[in-house]
């Protein structure tokens, strides 16, 4: 006997039914599940850098299992999303002398979402379509080191024909951090222990004029207890003459002699610095031919071949514009 199609389809539907709920449920990617949403993430600050742009901050969310994501709201609206290991973003394209309010959530592996965060207020400033002229260089920057993981950076004010609306700092050549162009200090947190950082500042503008690089800082950081010594190179010289890059510093202390390094131009291996025989004793240099054309920029940085065979860790990175 034949039974009636209805009844198939709702066989069918009865059987299919728990299968989509359980698959309705998340887990942390371990098979388990995972229904607790990461923590709200606090201390959650608003900067405008420009007339267009402004800058988030945030102290981590934490989470059961781990926090893999954040989502910056502009009101109801999501305008950024953002891996979980990055406290900070620069909101773009925004409309000058605008108010706007700014929340961020947190995110875990299996699709939980946290509660917004307080929103926070910044209004941008007016534009200034006719100001072509970068404020002047911050001065001065120096820096202390705060325990193992923190930085904090002073300078001296920059100034601008029409204001400075932001100072922007920078680790060797990324931006990670931005403060009010009011502000002539600024706290870097989440370093590693035992790890040399160059830092620069630079000002700016409503117009996103920029200033040249402050003078840089080199800043270590201590070494966690029970860590070996640092392996890096110390007080790398770079200088541009026409047609070469010169290069000289000290080689780290090794239990054996240290007869390569490794040769980074703008964040990529260039070449390895090799000596056949012993290697000089105190300072190295090394000549590096170059034919870009003259006011091209090059950051710098070595590491070395340690005698167990391998990578020390990396110098304070030096910039230079070639003549």
């Amino acid at each position: 006997m034949h039974r009636p199609p209805t009844l198939v389809a709702l066989a069918c539907a009865a059987v299919l039914l728990p299968v989509t709920l359980t698959a309705c449920g998340g887990d942390d990617g371990k098979g388990k599940k995972d229904t607790e949403p990461p923590t709200t993430p606090a201390g959650v600050t608003a900067q405008a850098g420009s007339a267009t742009s402004v800058h988030v901050m945030w102290k981590p969310a934490t989470d059961d299992a781990a926090v893999t994501g954040y989502e910056v709201h502009q009101q109801d609206r999501k305008v950024k999303s953002l891996p979980g290991s990055t406290t900070m973003v620069d909101v773009e394209g925004l409309k000058p002398g605008t108010a706007y309010g700014f929340t961020v959530r947190a995110r875990d592996a299996a699709g939980n979402v946290s509660q917004p965060s307080t929103a926070v207020s910044v209004t941008t400033p007016a534009a200034k379509p006719e100001d072509k002229k970068a404020p002047t260089t911050p001065a001065g920057l120096r820096g202390t080191v705060d325990g193992e993981r923190a930085v904090t950076l002073t300078w001296r004010p920059a100034t601008d024909d029409a204001g400075v609306t932001s100072y922007d700092v920078y680790q060797e050549d990324t931006r990670i951090h931005s403060v009010a162009g009011t502000e002539t200090t600024a706290r870097i947190p989440h370093l590693r222990p035992g790890t040399v950082y160059t830092f620069t500042v630079r000002a700016r503008d409503a117009a996103e004029n920029s200033s040249p690089d402050s003078n840089a800082v080199d800043l270590t950081t201590p070494a966690a207890p029970g860590a070996g010594p640092n392996t890096a190179p110390t007080d790398l010289v770079a200088t541009a003459t026409k047609g070469n890059i010169e290069l000289n510093w000290l080689p780290p202390k090794a239990d054996g002699a240290v007869k390569s390094h490794e040769l980074y131009l703008n964040g990529k291996m260039a070449t390895t610095i090799v000596w056949g025989a012993e290697p000089p004793a105190g300072r190295a240099s090394y000549t590096m031919t170059i034919s870009d054309p003259p006011g091209t920029r090059y950051s710098v940085k070595l590491r070395a071949k340690l005698p167990d065979g391998k990578w020390g860790d990396f110098s304070a990175q030096r910039t230079v514009v070639t003549r």
